[in-house]
């Protein structure tokens, strides 16, 4: 049987029960493919990846080391979340690499939106390799592949999560989310005692904040951007808009117009808030937001936020923009 097909007879797991099945049927996989020997885990944070990570460090404890790479295009808090989460609480293996300014020196300059994933993609791999040389006897290599990415790929997943490896390292796969759909995995991290926010973290895409820093990226709009994004998602949880809205973000273009502020004019980037549904990510339908929220969010931001003073929605669906600018 093709280990990359899911039964017919497999049950959604939709329930505690059926996930607490699945990750004891995974645990003891997990330690009969891995015996005594180390496995090697990318820890972006994501869904996939902390599922992984917590089912791995559930199966064989500190035989998994998990390596989270911080391109400084993560958005607010969430390097920070990951340290807490695996290090702090359940005692991980964790290598955290600050190469912030690493990448940020690169892509200084650069406003090609391809040029721009290239640089981060290849960097990141790059990072990844060097602390994967570092590491001694390594033998398996652990990835959040899930159901959909084997179909899309037609039963050959191209897109390895970590990229390239390392030349000459051979690790044999660790892949126990590869069966599941995205909302099983979610059920599971539930199951497994992830943070609900790390759970229902939204999709996000591997350069982070670099696609939605548009242009050139520089340190100063960067932050203002994160920032901005995070009182955006901040207001959403807190106006009861976060499990309604599949996506939602802001993104500051390089791009200045005059405002008033104090009294004295000053110029400012505008931040675009973009909030969209989907069933599939292939069409997007624009979210109806409350004006008043919306009046609300623009007060904070522009008040709070330092260098930004417009705020604008952008109401296009999918088709005709896609849903990232960039």
């Amino acid at each position: 049987m093709d280990s990359n097909k899911r039964p017919d007879t497999m049950e959604r797991i939709t329930t505690l029960e059926l996930a607490n099945r699945f990750i004891d049927e995974q645990i003891a996989a997990i330690r009969e493919q891995v015996g005594d020997k180390k496995v090697l885990l990318a820890l972006s944070g994501g869904v996939d990846s902390s599922v992984v990570a917590a089912l791995l460090i559930k199966a064989v404890g500190k035989q998994l080391v998990c390596v989270h790479v911080n391109h400084g295009l993560m958005r607010k808090g969430e390097s920070e979340q990951v340290i807490e989460v695996f290090r702090n609480q359940m005692d991980a293996n964790l290598i955290y690499v600050d190469a912030t300014d690493r990448f940020l020196n690169l892509l200084a300059g650069v406003s090609e939106p391809e040029k721009k994933r290239k640089i981060i993609g290849g960097e990141f791999i790059k990072v990844f390799d060097e602390e994967a040389s570092k590491l001694e006897g390594i033998s398996f290599l652990a990835q959040g592949t899930i159901y959909p990415d084997i179909l899309e790929s037609d039963g050959v997943k191209a897109h390895h999560n970590v990229g390239g490896l390392p030349e000459g390292m051979q690790f044999e796969l660790v892949e126990p989310v590869k069966l599941l759909f995205k909302d099983e995995v979610r059920v599971v991290g539930e199951a497994l005692g992830l943070p609900k926010s790390m759970v229902y973290r939204q999709p996000f895409p591997g350069p982070g904040l670099g696609v939605r820093c548009l242009g050139a990226i520089t340190r100063d709009r960067l932050h203002a951007l994160r920032e901005a994004d995070a009182i955006l998602r901040e207001e959403f949880e807190l106006n009861g808009l976060a499990g309604k809205v599949w996506q939602y973000f802001i993104a500051v273009p390089d791009l200045k117009s005059v405002g008033v502020k104090d009294g004295k004019r000053y110029e400012g980037w505008p931040a675009i808030i973009r909030a969209v549904n989907t069933t599939d990510a292939m069409t997007a339908t624009i979210e109806e937001i409350p004006y008043a929220l919306l009046h609300h969010i623009t007060d904070r931001i522009t008040h709070e936020v330092d260098g930004i003073n417009r705020v604008v929605m952008d109401l296009t669906p999918k088709p005709i923009g896609t849903i990232e600018w960039e």
